[in-house]
């Protein structure tokens, strides 16, 4: 659980794995504007490649929500 909590962790997963490939665009970016498009033709392994690309910034919206969580509660 240590490694969920962890800031450096988590935003070098997003820059390097969220992000990757970088050029022309980051892979992330073309999938969300694919599934916007209505995702024509997405097959099952282009939903799993959402996922494993968009889990770290699903840990990182995580982690800020807890964060701020803990400081209100505070």
């Amino acid at each position: 659980m240590k490694l969920l909590n962890d800031w450096k962790l988590i935003i070098l997963l997003c820059l390097t794995l969220g992000l990757a490939p970088f050029f022309p665009e980051p892979h992330l970016l073309g999938k969300i504007r694919w599934i916007a498009g209505g995702a024509v033709a997405m097959a099952f392994k282009d939903w799993l490649d959402v996922v494993f690309h968009g889990l770290p910034f699903v840990l990182l919206i995580r982690l800020i929500f807890i964060k701020l969580t803990q400081k209100n509660a505070a």
